[in-house]
This record gives structure tokens, sequence and C-alpha cells, in this order.
């Protein structure tokens, strides 16, 4: 198990993220011993593992306990501790709620992005789908139209899409932007969801002609993360 501790720990810290398909990554979700001694190890230079089951990938992060230490002293820590300034956060919480929201809806009712309307009497027992059969993809051109005014035009939107694709959050591809590794597991959905659609956010999304989900959704998703957490152990 030493190995498997070190190898996992090694590749966590060099690539931040890893799908949770990988056969390590599988263990730490699944076996209750190696996933509390990769949690001690982790803890004791201040790291923890980031996870949960609608996100494809599993993430390393500072602890909680540990962000004020390692970041307070720095002045973009007020906006964030990954050095996203204020506008470029706007741009992180629209493209979340653009592709997470949707996508989480999704995996609650057990439907595809091929399955939209459709009525699925075993839904409920299909196992929580991710990747791009679940998680649908924006484009560049109407994230322009639709809030480049409020949010710095083009050339900002394309130097955030950079920086967020660098950090993780986001993919580019023939100008289409996917969710990126750590969009779903290291923004807190839990937290999010309700303050975007009982936000200002929301006015501002609807206003450009994009549907919320319903208002109970992140309910939904947390009483089902729960119930499939406890599945998966």
């Amino acid at each position: 198990m030493e190995t498997e501790l070190r190898t996992l720990t090694a590749r966590l810290l060099a690539h931040r993220s890893m799908p949770r398909t990988d056969r390590l990554a599988r263990r730490a979700l699944v076996d209750d011993g190696f996933r509390h001694a990769l949690d001690q190890r982790l803890a004791a230079v201040g790291l923890q593992l980031f996870d949960n089951p609608y996100a494809a990938h599993i993430a390393v992060g500072i602890a909680d306990d540990m962000r004020e230490p390692v970041f307070g002293q720095a002045r973009e820590y007020a906006a964030s501790n990954v050095g996203l300034m204020r506008d470029e956060l706007a741009w992180l919480m629209v493209i979340w709620s653009l592709i997470v929201l949707p996508k989480r809806e999704r995996q609650v009712s057990r439907r595809a992005l091929n399955d939209e309307g459709q009525d699925d009497m075993f839904g409920a027992e299909q196992p929580v789908e991710h990747g791009d059969s679940v998680s649908g993809a924006l484009t560049e051109a109407s994230l322009v139209a639709d809030f480049g005014a409020r949010l710095g035009g083009i050339t900002k939107l394309r130097f955030t899409l950079g920086k967020l694709s660098r950090l993780g959050f986001i993919e580019r591809r023939n100008g289409l932007v996917f969710e990126g590794p750590l969009l779903d597991v290291l923004l807190d959905y839990r937290i999010l969801a309700d303050r975007v659609i009982h936000g200002t956010l929301a006015d501002v999304l609807t206003g450009a002609g994009h549907a919320m989900p319903e208002a109970n959704a992140f309910e939904l998703a947390a009483a089902a993360a729960a119930a499939d957490d406890e599945a998966e152990a």
C-alpha cells in the first residue's frame, strides 16, 4: 500500500487532479483504509483531497485551516487565491453557471445531453454520468455576445479564457469552451448554486436568454450526492 500511496500523492501534486476512473483514484474513493492513510499524508503538509460524486476528477488543494497562513499575505487573496481578478472571477462564475448547473440537473435525473425531454423509468437506478455525455460546451462567440458588454468584451474574454484554461477550470477546443478537470470539483455546488439561483447573476443569465434550473435543484443534487457517496462506499 505504501508504494501506491506515494504514487497517488506524487501524481496529485504533479498534476493537481486525476480522473476518478484512474485505478488509484478509484481506490481512494472506495477503500476506507487507503483513503484515511491518504488524508493523513496530505494533512501532514497542509493539503486535502477534494472530490464529489458528480465531478469527473479528484483534486488536491490547500486544507481549510491553512488558507490564511498560506494566502493571507497576498493582496489578490481578497478576490482569489489563484490569482484571478474580480472580472475574471465573474467570467468564471458565468461559465460555471452555464455548464455545471444544467449538467447537475442531467446527472440528478440520470439524463444524457441527447436524452433531453425523454422519460426514463429506470433513470434513477443508473450510475451518475460524467464527461461530455452530460457536460455541454459553450461557444466563445456566444459568451462575447451575451456577456461581453458587461465583462470587458472579446479581448478580455480571450485573456480570461486562456488563464482559466491554464488553471484547469476549462478546456478550449476550436472556439468552444468545455468543462475542465477542476471546474466542478473545486467550486462548491452546494454553496454556489443557491447564491446563483437566488442572486443577481440569475437575472443576468436569464436576461441573456439562459434558463435557470428549478430553485430546489441544488437541494435535490445535495441529497442525491449523499446517497451516491453512500452507495459508492
